[in-house]
């Protein structure tokens, strides 16, 4: 695998000294790379518009593509499921090592522009490791909490500095780009620790000075719509929004805050594309929490008041009409899943004289690994409720892990269950002794969700 690599970076070589020996200056930006234990035949390459460009794997997992009009910038790549960023400038020649099964952590740059990429991904492990240190930290008060952050400050901005000072023809755009990289993911913990505080200590009582706690603020800019898909950006932007909402005085999970978190987003927001990501993003996100087929109509109509993605708007159309279809405090008309062994199962007979909650799931909007630890979760917490998984999206093999097969089933085309799923979002349904409905829209992924099935386990 090493020695084929090489070959790829002799390849490399050859080709721009071609082009440097025709005489011409040439401009072309080369990028490639070896993906160990890929899971797709190609990489695509994205600016923050769209895809730029698609690169084939070769038989050995390798790819070379050549980039004739690229423009310096942050960029991201995307393989299978995952993506990452890269830092590209014309004349560049960066190739990428990874392994998918251990994806950011394996990611390994090489060639004219490395250097730069090398360090945005340190920047990120860090970020990351620094995210679940931060969990703990959320416990203590204002004034210890900003105590950390300073302290890390120092050691981002010296960081910084250095950098600065062994690179001093470096650009303004990636300086900005690396400044962000570093810092930003502190200064989003400082936006999220009000709510996080409130949420973990059940306290708020606490006063904060605000030029001490929010200083960072006059460092920050939040009008880089261009890079919004930098998740180091991207996250303190909606941390600080999400604050700026909750420092208003609405409850978190309200649905005051929800309408004024979509206000916020529409106002602050100006890139479209950005714009109706949020937008959805919220609206969604709102609506699972809540974990019920009830709904306020004016956040829903503040949603559409504002989205311009029509996709999107389908999409929560139909999840509205979905929640219409079953109706709380009566029986569930009969219909059937498929088990794996393709035989098709009467919903009645499964759930009869039992504590049911089945639920629908889709890879598409949550793991598998997720769906499983949560229903593991639960079904450990109330042994006596009968749990069914479906799938959602049809005859795939996929299941779910570390869940008896026995235990999921899933939905051909004809079974009039996809009438009340016509969205295809995850949803599920608790359903008493009686056959009676006790909710059709919990969510896995909602708190509430445990309480429900705590007052149906007394039944």
């Amino acid at each position: 695998m090493i020695e084929r690599f090489s070959k790829l970076i002799a390849l490399l070589i050859i080709v721009i000294s071609t082009g440097c020996n025709e005489g011409t200056e040439k401009n072309s930006t080369y990028f490639g790379g070896k993906i160990i234990n890929p899971k797709s035949d190609h990489v695509v390459l994205y600016d923050y518009k769209s895809a730029i460009d698609t690169f084939y794997l070769n038989q050995d997992n390798t790819f070379l593509g050549e980039l004739t009009s690229l423009k310096e910038g942050l960029y991201y790549f995307n393989h299978g499921n995952e993506n990452q960023y890269i830092y590209l400038e014309p004349r560049d020649s960066v190739l990428i090592r990874l392994n998918t099964w251990d994806f950011d952590e394996s990611l390994v740059f090489s060639g004219k522009g490395s250097t730069r990429n090398n360090l945005l991904i340190d920047c990120f492990l860090d970020s990351e490791k620094e995210a679940k240190m931060f969990f703990s930290f959320y416990d203590l008060n204002p004034n210890n909490f900003i105590a950390k952050v300073d302290s890390l400050e120092k050691i981002k901005l010296k960081q910084f500095e250095d950098f600065v000072s062994a690179n001093p023809n470096e650009s303004k755009s990636f300086l900005n780009i690396l400044n962000i990289a570093l810092t930003y993911p502190l200064y989003g913990h400082v936006e999220n620790y009000p709510i996080a505080h409130k949420m973990k200590m059940h306290d708020d009582e606490h006063e904060m000075s605000y030029d001490k706690f929010y200083k960072h603020r006059k460092r920050v800019r939040f009008d880089q719509d261009s890079i919004m898909y930098f998740n180091a950006y991207r996250n303190t932007f909606v941390n600080h929004i999400y604050n700026e909402v909750y420092s208003r005085g609405h409850q978190m999970k309200s649905d005051e805050f929800a309408i004024d978190l979509l206000e916020t987003i529409h106002k602050e927001v100006s890139n479209e594309h950005f714009k109706n990501a949020l937008l959805r993003q919220t609206i969604l996100s709102h609506f699972y929490r809540k974990s019920s087929c009830q709904f306020n109509e004016e956040i829903f109509n503040t949603y559409f008041k504002y989205s311009t993605n029509q996709s999107d708007r389908d999409l929560v159309s139909k999840l509205l009409r979905d929640t219409e279809r079953l109706q709380i405090g009566k029986r569930l008309d009969d219909f059937y899943i498929t088990d794996y062994n393709h035989t098709n199962r009467s919903i009645h007979k499964l759930i009869k004289y039992k504590n049911s909650f089945i639920y629908f799931w889709n890879p598409k909007y949550a793991s598998k690994e997720y769906i499983a630890s949560r229903v593991n979760f639960f079904s450990r917490e109330f042994p006596d409720v009968n749990f069914i998984g479906v799938r959602i999206d049809g005859y795939g093999k996929k299941r779910l892990p570390k869940i008896d097969i026995k235990e999921q089933y899933y939905l051909d085309d004809k079974s009039i269950a996809n009438e009340f799923l016509t969205s295809k979002m995850p949803r599920a349904l608790i359903i008493d002794k009686k056959g009676l409905l006790v909710n059709g829209y919990a969510s896995l992924s909602s708190n509430n969700t445990y309480y429900q099935l705590k007052e149906l386990a007394k039944k």
